[in-house]
């Protein structure tokens, strides 16, 4: 009795751990199948909310980089900062939004080749502007003494930050564009510095706010992959040169930014 017991009592330890180990095969090939991005949905138009999907050039690049691997996308939404900090630590695979390669980003993360060039802007409030340009074109001077608001993290948020490029009087630091332009209309700050597609934007739906004339500095955005994944990054930059290649670049934009 005790050996038919003992016996039973094997199989059905067996048949569970085979259970289990096809349960983990599973799971690890549904991981194997999926390429994960990391970004922040509030950049129109690279990449913003369309009811409850995220939309925008980067996911549109993104789906490039799936479709051409074989893999599904699994899109995060997060902080801009977190998305940065998600792909150093390879909790995402990639990042796309609008991410600028900065000397202190290349000790944490490797970046794609340059796929859009970008122009940062100065945002006013239209009906008591408090930045007006000293001379015929922008300058770093034009923000000196102000209260300037930067996405925190973003490249405007380095550029501004930089003493030789201006001297503003504070630079505040926002997750999210709509409550900078929130400040803005109530005079809490005295402009905002981003680039000029996500500033069109946020002008179209915060009547009271005005792109300032003129550039204030260009710049140009890139995929970002943890620190020495390359095998990674060959694949998204043989797919990123294809897509300038073939004109998909100014058709995603096109698409994004045309109404």
């Amino acid at each position: 009795m005790k050996k038919k017991l003992l016996s039973a009592l094997l199989v059905a330890t067996c048949v569970v751990s085979m259970a289990a180990c096809g349960s983990n095969k599973t799971e690890k090939e549904a991981k194997d199948d999926k390429i994960i991005v990391g970004t922040e949905a509030g950049f129109a138009p690279y990449e913003y909310m369309k009811g409850n999907e995220v939309v925008g050039i980067d996911m549109d690049i993104a789906k490039a980089i799936a479709d051409d691997m074989g893999k599904e996308l699994e899109i995060k939404n997060m902080d801009f900062d977190g998305a940065l900090a998600a792909v150093a630590s390879g909790k995402v695979d990639f990042v796309a939004a609008g991410v600028s390669i900065d000397e202190d980003r290349l000790k944490t993360m490797d970046f794609s080749h340059e796929y859009v060039n970008s122009t940062e802007v100065i945002v006013v409030n239209g009906e008591s502007p408090a930045v007006t340009p000293a001379g015929a074109e922008l300058s770093g001077s034009d923000l000196d003494g102000k209260v300037v608001a930067v996405q925190q993290g973003n490249i405007a948020d380095i550029w501004v930050s930089n003493e030789e490029n201006c001297k503003p009087k504070e630079v505040k630091r926002y997750t999210k564009f709509a409550q900078a332009a929130e400040d803005l209309k109530n005079n809490k700050v005295d402009c905002i510095v981003m680039d000029q597609y996500p500033a069109e934007q946020l002008v179209a739906s915060n009547g009271t706010l005005k792109i300032l004339d003129g550039v204030l500095f260009e710049d140009k955005y890139a995929i970002a992959v943890k620190k020495g994944n390359q095998e990674l990054l060959d694949k998204i930059n043989k797919v990123i040169d294809q897509l300038i290649e073939d004109g998909k670049i100014e058709e995603f934009t096109a698409n994004h930014t045309q109404k």
